[in-house]
């Protein structure tokens, strides 16, 4: 049996829709309201044979790693991109047509997260700083309209205006590095978040040691950044060895000089100055 897990609760009607045209092309099927499932007693009740297909993004992914974090999956789990974000989905597949990919092996030994007293598991990655604020302003706007939400906008408007650089200490397996001009300062499981940014183009989420990278991107003038910040969605921003820096390690501890949002997987937490990310 596969079982079609979909959340019948949602409001969003493009996800409702595109699930209703796709569903019937999976056979033996049976669809699983996942609004008030827990995760752990439903896996546990499966045959062995049987299969779940997750129906979401990147936000519908980290709940489910969380929910089941602890328990040892036995059956195979597949993840279809219905997400307003699909980062995993495009990291691991590109450009390929939509399709049931199956994330066993990827939701296996991931990192943790410790931000303002809670732990939680992430699979693309954690932004700090103007990321972070892009999620915080792109979720008031959500609260205010159904309308889509221009993250690039709220990206540049924050860049040209109202998003104030800051100081950052970022410690790597032991190692201390301070920053001014600071913009962004995300650690990262995956290459890509923030709906296709390639913010760490060689990282590698399947590298045997488990290693996160750790990105700084600076610069002292909002114009100059500007001009180089869209080079991140293709991986370019590399190139600007004077305004980014990326390390590699197993511990990451990154401390700004005044709280600002944060985002696990595009989910927004607020007033943060510090977090901590372990394997």
């Amino acid at each position: 049996m596969k079982y079609l897990l979909f959340n019948e609760g949602t409001s969003n009607l493009k996800y409702k829709e595109e699930f209703d045209s796709v569903k019937e092309t999976f056979e033996n099927n049976a669809v699983v309201n996942v609004k008030d499932i827990d995760y752990k007693e439903f896996l546990s009740k499966l045959n062995p044979e049987d299969e779940a297909i997750l129906f979401g993004g990147d936000g519908t992914l980290n709940y489910f790693i969380n929910a089941v974090d602890g328990y040892e999956i036995k059956n195979n789990i597949y993840l279809y991109p219905l997400g307003t974000g699909n980062d995993f989905y495009f990291d691991i597949c590109g450009n390929e047509a939509k399709h049931a990919v199956l994330i066993n092996e990827y939701i296996k030994d991931l990192p943790y997260v410790y931000v303002n007293g809670m732990k939680r598991k992430f699979i693309n990655g954690i932004g700090f700083g103007i990321d972070g604020y892009c999620c915080e302003v792109g979720d008031q706007l959500k609260a205010k309209s159904d309308k889509p939400v221009n993250y690039a906008s709220i990206a540049i408007k924050g860049l040209l205006f109202h998003y104030k650089k800051l100081k950052a200490k970022v410690v790597v397996d032991g190692k201390e590095y301070n920053y001014k001009d600071v913009w962004l300062a995300p650690t990262m499981k995956g290459r890509y978040y923030g709906g296709g940014m390639m913010v760490a183009p060689e990282q590698d989420r399947k590298d045997e040691e488990r290693l996160v990278s750790s990105v700084v991107f600076r610069g002292k003038s909002r114009i100059g950044t500007l001009i180089v910040f869209p080079s991140i969605f293709k991986g370019e921003h590399v190139k600007h060895k004077k305004m980014i820096y990326i390390f590699k390690g197993k511990e990451v501890e990154v401390t700004f000089d005044h709280p600002t949002a944060l985002q696990i997987d595009g989910e927004t937490v607020l007033n943060v100055t510090t977090y901590k990310v372990t394997i």
